[in-house]
C-alpha cells in the first residue's frame, strides 16, 4: 500500500499540537502494517534547517504566486517531500499566525499550494513511487480531495482524518479562480460554506472516505453541539466516517528510557522525578497531590473551569504546575494566580523536554477540555503513570476508565472522568483525586492499571490498514 500523508506540521521537525505528533508516528505505525506511506509537509525555515534536502521532484513556476518545488528528505526513518515555496512558507512569525499573533492573509493560497501540490503528485508521482492514497490531515490538506476531482484523477483514493472540526479554512468566495476550484464546486453540496470557501467542508465532500480521532468524537460530529457547522455534511457521509483512535510513539514517550528524566518502570520509581519538579518550579512541600497542567491555553481546554475549581484543591493540600500559552486573558489570570499562591506555578509557552519532566513528576495530569477530538496528554500521562482527570468527551472518554465504584471494584481504573463539564463537576473531580491519593495502596494500584494501559499505534495502525485496502 502506497500512501501520501498532507499535513501543515509533523514531528519532530515542526510542531503546534497534537497533529504533529499524530503526523509523525503515523507512517512508522504503518509501516508494520506494511503501507509505504511518505509525507507531504511545507518548507517552513524550521523545516529546512533540520533537513539536507534531495531531488526536486515536481516543480512548478508560478504557484500561487512564485516559485514552488518539491523535494525529497528523510529524518530518522520518515520519510518526507518537502514543499519549497520561499514566498508562501519562508517567513518569520509562526507557521499560521504572523508576528502580531493573527492568521497569515495568504493562509488560504498557502495551504490551496499544499494541496495542489498534493493532488499533482497523486496524478505525476515520484520516480517509479506513485501513491494509491492521499491521507488528507485536517483543513490544510483539505483541497486536495477537491484538486483531484477537479483534474479527473480518479485511481487515487483521498481519505481526510479530522483533528479538530472548529478549523474550517475559510475563504471569500472571490478567491474561487486564485484558488484554481471549479465554479461549480460552490455549491451547498459542494465546498460552500454560508458564501465562503470551505476547505475543511471540502475534504468532507469530495474525499472517499473520513476519519476522525476517536469513536466517541466521531458521533459527537453528528450533533450541532460538536459539528461546528458541518453535523449536516457529516451526518449525510456518516456511512464513510468511522473513528480511529490516536496512539502515541512508545519510543519518544517511554519512563524506562526517556532522556529527559530519571528513567523509571513502576510508580514507586516516580519520587525522584517529583522532587525535581517541584524544586524546578519552586514549588513548596505538600501532603496533596502534585497535578500538572501541559496545554495550549483556551477556552476549548476548559481552563477557565480549572481556574474556578482551583480554591478547593488547593485548600486540601494540592499543587499546580502549569505549562502552556495561548489566551492573553488567560495567560493573564494564571500568572497572577501563581504570584498570589506558592502552591500554583506558571511557566508561559512551551518546552517540550520541560513537558517531559512534568510528565514523569506530577501525580496527575488535568484535561479540562470542554472537547477534545482525541487528545494526546492523557496518554502520556497513563503512559507515564501520571493519573488523567480529565472531561467525560471525545476521546478523553475513549481512554481513561474512570475510577468509579465499579471499576475499583474489579480493579480496572487508570484515571478521573468528570461530567458535566462544569467547574463544579471539576472540583468534585479534584476532590476525589485528593481521596484517592490519600490510600497510597489503592493510588499506586491506580498508577499501574494507567501504565500498562495500551496507549501505542498498534490496533489503531491495524484500522488504518484495513481502510486502506478497502478503498484501494
Amino acid at each position: 500500500m502506497r500512501a501520501l500523508s498532507v499535513a501543515s506540521e509533523c514531528a519532530p521537525l515542526v510542531k503546534t499540537g497534537g497533529l504533529a505528533d499524530v503526523v509523525g508516528a503515523l507512517p512508522g505505525a504503518m509501516a508494520g502494517q506494511g503501507a509505504d506511506m511518505r509525507t507531504l509537509l511545507p518548507g517552513y525555515p524550521a523545516v529546512l534547517d533540520q533537513l539536507e534536502l534531495g531531488d526536486v521532484v515536481l516543480s512548478e513556476e508560478d504557484l500561487f504566486g512564485g516559485r514552488g518545488e518539491v523535494v525529497q528528505a528523510q529524518i530518522a526513518d520518515l520519510k518526507l517531500l518537502i514543499l519549497r515555496a520561499p514566498h508562501l512558507y519562508e517567513r518569520g512569525g509562526s507557521i499560521y499566525l504572523n508576528t502580531a499573533g493573527q492568521d497569515w492573509s495568504d493562509n488560504p493560497e498557502r495551504f490551496a499550494a499544499l494541496s495542489w501540490m498534493a493532488a499533482r503528485l497523486a496524478r505525476e508521482g515520484v520516480g517509479e513511487w506513485r501513491p494509491q492514497i492521499l491521507h488528507c490531515h485536517d483543513w490544510q490538506a483539505g483541497l486536495a480531495p477537491a484538486y483531484l476531482r477537479a483534474l479527473g484523477i480518479h485511481n487515487v483514493r483521498a481519505i481526510v482524518t479530522i483533528h479538530n472540526v472548529a478549523f474550517h479554512g475559510l475563504a471569500p468566495a472571490s478567491k474561487l479562480d486564485t484558488l484554481r476550484l471549479p465554479h461549480w464546486m460552490f455549491t451547498p453540496d459542494g465546498l460552500e460554506f454560508y458564501g465562503q470557501i470551505s476547505a475543511l467542508k471540502a475534504g468532507l465532500v469530495y474525499a472517499d472516505k473520513l476519519t476522525t480521532v476517536s469513536p466517541t468524537y466521531a458521533r459527537e460530529l453528528l450533533t450541532p453541539e460538536f459539528g461546528m457547522g458541518l453535523d449536516g455534511v457529516l451526518r449525510a457521509r456518516s456511512a464513510d466516517l468511522s473513528g480511529i483512535l490516536n496512539g502515541i510513539d512508545l519510543d519518544v514517550w517511554n519512563p524506562a528510557t526517556d532522556p529527559n528524566i530519571a528513567p523509571y518502570a513502576t510508580p514507586a520509581d516516580k519520587a525522584e522525578n517529583k522532587t525535581r519538579l517541584i524544586n524546578e518550579f519552586d514549588l513548596p512541600p505538600g501532603a496533596g497531590p502534585l497535578a500538572v497542567l501541559i496545554s495550549r491555553l483556551s477556552e476549548q481546554k476548559g481552563l477557565d473551569l480549572l481556574i474556578d475549581a482551583l480554591p478547593g484543591f488547593l485548600a486540601k493540600g494540592g499543587r499546580l504546575a502549569l505549562l502552556g500559552s495561548g489566551d492573553k486573558g488567560l495567560e493573564d489570570t494564571f500568572r497572577a494566580l501563581a504570584d498570589h499562591h506558592p502552591n500554583i506555578a506558571v511557566r508561559i509557552g512551551y518546552d517540550e523536554a520541560l513537558s517531559h519532566r512534568m510528565m514523569a513528576g506530577g501525580d496527575a495530569i488535568l484535561v479540562p477540555s470542554r472537547f477534545e477530538p482525541c487528545g494526546l496528554t492523557q496518554m502520556y500521562g497513563l503512559r507515564y503513570g501520571t493519573v488523567p482527570v480529565v472531561a467525560l468527551t471525545g476521546g478523553l472518554a475513549d481512554t481513561v476508565i474512570a475510577a468509579n465504584d465499579a471499576a475499583r471494584k474489579i480493579g480496572v481504573a487508570t484515571g478521573l472522568q468528570f461530567a458535566p463539564i462544569t467547574a463544579q463537576a471539576l472540583s468534585g473531580a479534584l476532590d476525589q483525586l485528593c481521596a484517592l491519593y490519600a490510600q497510597p495502596d489503592l493510588w499506586q494500584h491506580i498508577q499501574r492499571n494507567a501504565m500498562a494501559h495500551p496507549v501505542g499505534w498498534g490496533e489503531s495502525a491495524k484500522q488504518y490498514a484495513q481502510l486502506y485496502q478497502a478503498i484501494i
